[in-house]
C-alpha cells in the first residue's frame, strides 16, 4: 500500500491562492486530488498520469494546476482564484497496480 502525506491547505479569502502538496512513499503512475464538501460526495478535482497527461473537473479548469515531481514522488495542486464553493477536505490519491490509496485529507476553507 502506498503511503501519502499531504501538506498545505488552510483558510483563505475568496480570490486568494493556496498550494497543496503530497509526498508518496514510492513512484506512482497515477496521482491526483479529490475533495469532499460537507454533505456531498467525494469528487475528482485533478489527476496527472505518467509523463504529465492531466485532467480537471470543469469547476476548477483555468484556476487549478496539478503538477508532479517524479524524482521526489510528489504531486502538487496550485489553486488560484479560490471561491467559497471550493471549501472542502482535499485528499491526495494514488493508483498503483489497480489499488487506490488515500491521504489523510487536508482542510481548505475559502471565506467570502
Amino acid at each position: 500500500q502506498v503511503q501519502l502525506v499531504e501538506s498545505g491547505g488552510g483558510l483563505v479569502q475568496a480570490g486568494g491562492s493556496l498550494r497543496l502538496s503530497c509526498a508518496a512513499s514510492g513512484s506512482i503512475f497515477i496521482m491526483g486530488w479529490y475533495r469532499q464538501a460537507p454533505g456531498k460526495q467525494r469528487e475528482l478535482v485533478a489527476q496527472i498520469i505518467g509523463g504529465g497527461s492531466t485532467n480537471y473537473a470543469d469547476s476548477v479548469k483555468g484556476r487549478f494546476t496539478i503538477s508532479r515531481d517524479n524524482a521526489k514522488n510528489t504531486v502538487s495542486l496550485q489553486m488560484n482564484s479560490l471561491k467559497p464553493e471550493d471549501t472542502a477536505v482535499y485528499y491526495c490519491t494514488a493508483v498503483l497496480n489497480g489499488f487506490r490509496s488515500w491521504g489523510q485529507g487536508t482542510q481548505v476553507t475559502v471565506s467570502s
